[in-house]
């Protein structure tokens, strides 16, 4: 029997293709998943469904009958950017082990920030022996923004820690144990308060450069900033400048406007910046291609579709 075939469009390494294709062929034994190179062109035009990671807009606009794609990553703005008023639709990644990779990722570096470990690392690069007053978790504000299933997940990881956590949403929520600010005015109002403020937002419209000079001037000079967002969200250039004049305590920032960060930015530079390499929260290959061949087997099997992205919302 020929077995349909299913298009990787990808424009990654080719470390990481290869066991992408070993794990989503694992799962899916039943179709051949095939690198768009090696693809025929009777099968381009065939294609209902593609798996993508980080395509190609040019490889995508030949496939002239896909339905649906189906995104490794859980954050799909670049796609939508690349692909305006696209004629299919776009499932993104929901993972739980992504959700809850990030809540370990925000937990361990709120504990960087609260237990004030890049004040003591630069003491040792000046040979220092100083101690400094540690504050107890629940005298610490962390605030959280972005209440999806991310940033749920991370506020909870925090709460279970003894943080005293509160969250930003842009419409009304209601979390046990947490107090819930939203709208502009409830940004303004949450971020005058915060200790740790914790970006998780999705980039959109709405979000791009939310974080700029009126909204970094409510933060305190003692307040510190982690992003496991996207770096569009926040503007980087003040940040730093706030951060120079010591009016900000640290940033800890694992996503930029361009990856990787250039090697002649400024914020590689500042000690009270932590540069990380885009690791809060990696997609895990073996549980996301189990998710994909999910989708995928339903769609064909039983005719059902995953949940699409809201192409206005941007997720």
């Amino acid at each position: 029997m020929i077995k349909k075939v299913i298009p990787f469009v990808s424009d990654i390494d080719e470390v990481s293709t290869s066991l992408w294709l070993k794990y989503l062929q694992k799962e899916m034994i039943e179709y051949k998943i095939v690198p768009f190179k090696d693809l025929s062109e009777t099968q381009i035009q065939n294609a209902q469904v593609a798996i993508v990671a980080n395509p190609k807009p040019s490889e995508i606009a030949q496939m002239k009958n896909l339905v649906w794609v189906q995104s490794l990553w859980a954050g799909v703005e670049k796609l939508l950017l690349d692909i305006p008023n696209a004629s299919f639709k776009i499932a993104r990644m929901t993972d739980p082990i992504l959700a809850d990779t990030m809540a370990q990722s925000v937990l361990a570096w709120t504990l960087y920030l609260h237990k004030n470990m890049p004040l003591y690392r630069k003491q040792q690069s000046q040979k220092l022996w100083k101690q400094h007053l540690e504050l107890l978790p629940e005298e610490k504000n962390i605030l959280i923004l972005g209440l999806g299933k991310l940033g749920l997940k991370s506020a909870l990881k925090l709460k279970s820690n003894g943080f005293s956590v509160s969250g930003w949403a842009r419409t009304k929520k209601d979390i046990d144990g947490i107090t819930i600010y939203h709208g502009n005015e409830g940004l303004k109002q949450s971020l005058k308060s915060a200790d740790i403020v914790v970006c998780l937002l999705p980039l959109t419209s709405e979000t791009k450069n939310l974080l700029n000079k009126e909204k970094l001037d409510l933060l305190k000079s003692s307040a510190s900033l982690i992003n496991f967002a996207r770096g569009a969200i926040i503007d980087y250039d003040y940040l730093l400048e706030k951060i120079e004049k010591a009016e900000l305590s640290h940033a800890v920032l694992d996503v930029f406007h361009e990856e990787p960060l250039h090697k002649d930015s400024a914020l590689w530079e500042n000690e009270n910046i932590t540069v990380l390499p885009h690791i809060s929260a990696p997609t895990n290959m073996r549980s996301a291609s189990k998710i994909a061949a999910k989708h995928i087997c339903e769609y064909y099997d039983k005719g059902i579709n995953p949940s699409f992205v809201d192409e206005k919302k941007g997720y």
